[in-house]
């Protein structure tokens, strides 16, 4: 992603967790082979027909490593289905699908259409995150229709599309929907940028039917939410005196602060150190809690529960040891690499819940947004997620496998919750919290560099149960342009984190008294 300003943390990097074993994949064998499609498709009559050429950016037709939407996923069904809509619904098209796993797969598909001639534009579905493949096919200077298949590419949609808007790509247009209408009234626009013949008017054409059909605001009045902040000053203060620590590596030592909060790189040795000198009576009884508070525990053996409590007694001892208030840690990384031997994510979800922070991925920056946040509201635990955009439902929704179950506090109630496999690798334990409806929420980032507070607000609305990506989906109806939520992302990263209560008024008191910009991305 380097078009892209990423700052740290590896959802907001593709090559440091969710596709850093696909590093050195190739393609795999029949890539640039056309798609199964129905006999009756490939039958056609095609006479002057508008050619469009369906370009899948996956890994591989059934996915072989981790990552959205999850290892062994099938792919197959989903572009058959995809073909055999697209057909039905535009019979004034003609479309060619195929696969393609990145960069170099995307140029030799131009180079042979470009040979061969015909092709009318390009439809490009992001089936998995980081696939490079739109950017080289938007060079053809002919019309490009991007898309996302949703809890599958949503990470590269969402960075790649707002590079896109950021550079005024004109021949680029866009759709993000769950309904596939949508995705049709889009595909209608290769006719009239035809008729035109302005390539670059594409872009104006999809987001006019994208506009038109994006659902309108709802009511976004709320539950009453008895908020208490701190003064900034007494925030700034409290920050201060905080410490987070970074385990990514087997680096140790200061490694500078945000915001006052001092971040330290912790080596992974240590951790697991901690996790293997874990009390094994007190990691039962950690186990014995979560299993009896869960309402459910799917695939998830007794013998994994205890494993995540004692990582979770590490964390807070490791945590103990340095005065920390905070810790994320490098998950996929260190136990892939055999650094660490279970996942931290129960950990985190109970350290959130006591008003700590365990934050993934080793993201240092939206860390300290979390212990910010919870410092701000006096004990609300943030949750660190990666969004996904819908204009079907007008929707947000801010997708993770931590989350705690006290979204108002140690002291308030808690909601129900789920112990699940993680969801990428359907290994280890995660969680699926079923977060409380009805209340406002306000989403963050906080950045040392640009002194600048990235902020939006929602309406909680839903939990999606969807089995695709992370385990805890919370549904949100930002307050606000929607159309303006997909700009910032090539700046920022994919992480989000959001806390329970409208704390318009408490963020923008805080940048007066730190001298730094609030960037509304709603």
């Amino acid at each position: 992603m380097k078009t892209s300003k990423i700052i740290s943390g590896c959802a907001c990097c593709p090559m440091k967790r969710r596709n850093f074993l696909a590093k050195s994949g190739a393609a795999t064998a029949g890539t640039l082979g056309l798609l199964a499609v129905p006999s009756w498709l490939r039958a056609a009559d095609a006479a002057g027909k508008i050619r469009i050429r369906v370009v899948y950016s996956l890994h591989a037709e059934k996915q072989d490593r981790p990552d959205w939407p999850n290892k062994g996923f099938d792919f197959r069904p989903v572009m058959e289905r995809i073909n055999g809509e697209l057909t039905k619904s535009c019979p004034g098209f003609e479309f060619l699908p195929m696969l393609a796993t990145g960069e170099a797969d995307a140029k030799k598909i131009l180079e042979a259409d470009t040979a061969a001639g015909g092709i009318d534009g390009y439809l490009v579905y992001q089936m998995n995150c980081w696939n490079r493949v739109v950017q080289t096919l938007a060079t053809s200077g002919k019309p490009v229709l991007y898309a996302d298949f949703q809890y599958a590419g949503s990470g590269g949609f969402l960075v790649y599309t707002a590079a896109f808007l950021r550079n005024k790509v004109g021949n680029v247009g866009f759709v993000a929907s769950s309904d596939i209408k949508d995705l049709i009234a889009a595909v209608q626009c290769f006719e009239t940028v035809k008729k035109s013949g302005i390539p670059s008017d594409f872009s104006t054409a999809t987001t006019a039917v994208r506009t038109k059909a994006t659902k309108q605001a709802g009511d976004l009045a709320c539950k009453e939410d008895a908020l208490k902040c701190l003064s900034s000053a007494d925030c700034v203060k409290q920050l201060k005196q905080s410490k987070i620590l970074a385990v990514r590596g087997q680096q140790s030592g200061p490694a500078g602060e945000i915001l006052g909060i001092a971040i330290v790189h912790v080596p992974f040795a240590e951790l697991n150190d901690a996790w293997k000198a874990a009390d094994k009576d007190e990691s039962r009884a950690v186990a014995d809690q979560w299993q009896k508070t869960a309402t459910a525990v799917v695939d998830v053996s007794r013998e994994t529960l205890e494993a995540s409590a004692a990582m979770y007694l590490a964390e807070k001892a490791v945590m103990k040891k340095h005065g920390a208030q905070g810790i994320t840690v490098n998950c996929l990384g260190g136990f892939y690499g055999g650094h660490i031997h279970a996942y931290p994510c129960l950990g985190f979800h109970q350290l959130n819940n006591e008003a700590l922070v365990g934050g993934c991925e080793c993201d240092v920056r939206s860390a300290a947004t979390m212990l910010i946040g919870t410092t701000l509201t006096q004990g609300r635990p943030g949750y660190i997620s990666d969004p996904v955009m819908d204009t079907a439902k007008r929707q947000i929704i801010y997708a993770h496998c931590v989350a705690a179950n006290k979204a108002f506090g140690p002291q308030g109630a808690a909601n129900p919750f789920q112990i699940l496999t993680h969801s990428e690798d359907r290994q280890g334990a995660s969680v699926r919290s079923v977060l409380p409806l009805g209340y406002m929420t306000t989403t963050l980032e906080f950045e040392q560099n640009r002194k600048e507070i990235l902020f939006h607000r929602g309406k909680a609305v839903d939990n999606d149960p969807d089995d695709r990506a992370c385990r805890t989906k919370l549904c949100a109806e930002p307050v606000g342009d929607f159309e303006k939520l997909f700009t910032e992302w090539d700046q920022w990263g994919w992480h989000r984190v959001t806390f329970y209560g409208d704390l318009k008024e408490p963020i923008y008191a805080l940048a007066d008294a730190i001298g730094w910009k609030v960037r509304e991305e709603a």
